[in-house]
């Protein structure tokens, strides 16, 4: 090979060397995160596109000298309705017809009921998956970071609009490619905090007739309840 040629074939393979490991360099580079913004229209998108959510749900409390810790089944169904029916004590169940919300606890000496459009209760963040979501108008003060305790996974934080006097946060830990909820922290602006955290999750599951309808066990009254203050 004359010398000329050499020359030019290395430097023909050093600059497809150097395409190589640029290009190396550009795949092992992570995928620039969302903005909080961004984040919150992929959770929209996502829960728009769903007709109801059935998942697993655990439940920790931890404020006011207590430490509680309660899990059972989730259903989510459009519009404005969901259903928690709780594994311990059986029969406990929190549902949101649409109209009301129903608390009963099996031997309660009543069953509370509360107008949808006045229930402020702490599982009512939820509500926002179940119409037309808007997180950016559920949320504001909107900010996006990492997951520690989920690589992978981000955090979106905000405050709940309308809650500003009970509730200082609420956070949601998101999968960022599908736009799905994992688990929602609610700090109360007294210290509690209270934790959602979502598994087994089915999208547009079946919804059994009679789901969001209660019926409160016979000999057991109804009291119609102000909302939390």
């Amino acid at each position: 090979m004359k010398p000329a040629q050499a020359v030019r074939r290395g430097a023909t393979l050093l600059l497809l060397a150097g395409l190589a490991f640029g290009a190396g360099l550009h795949a092992r580079q992570p995928a620039q995160a969302p903005s909080a913004q961004e984040l919150a229209a992929r959770i929209d998108r996502h829960y728009d596109s769903l007709r109801s959510l059935k998942a697993n749900f655990s439940e920790s409390y931890t404020g006011l000298g207590m430490d509680r810790a309660e899990d059972g089944t989730l259903l989510l169904a459009k519009p404005g309705r969901m259903r928690w029916d709780y594994n311990a004590p059986p029969g406990k169940v929190f549902l949101l017809d649409g109209k009301y919300g129903w608390f009963y606890t099996p031997g309660a000496p009543q069953v509370q009921r509360v107008a949808a459009k006045e229930l402020d209760d702490l599982r009512s963040p939820l509500r926002f998956l179940l119409g037309h979501t808007n997180l950016e108008k559920e949320l504001s003060s909107l900010k996006v970071a990492p997951d520690a305790a989920h690589p992978g996974d981000l955090i979106l934080t905000g405050q709940p609009r309308g809650q500003e006097k009970r509730v200082s946060r609420v956070a949601l830990s998101v999968e960022p490619a599908s736009g799905a909820i994992a688990a929602i922290e609610i700090d109360e602006t007294d210290g509690a905090v209270t934790r959602f955290t979502f598994t087994a999750q089915q999208p547009d599951a079946a919804v059994p007739a009679g789901t969001f309808r209660f019926t409160p066990p016979k000999g057991v009254p109804v009291a119609d309840s102000p909302p939390p203050v």
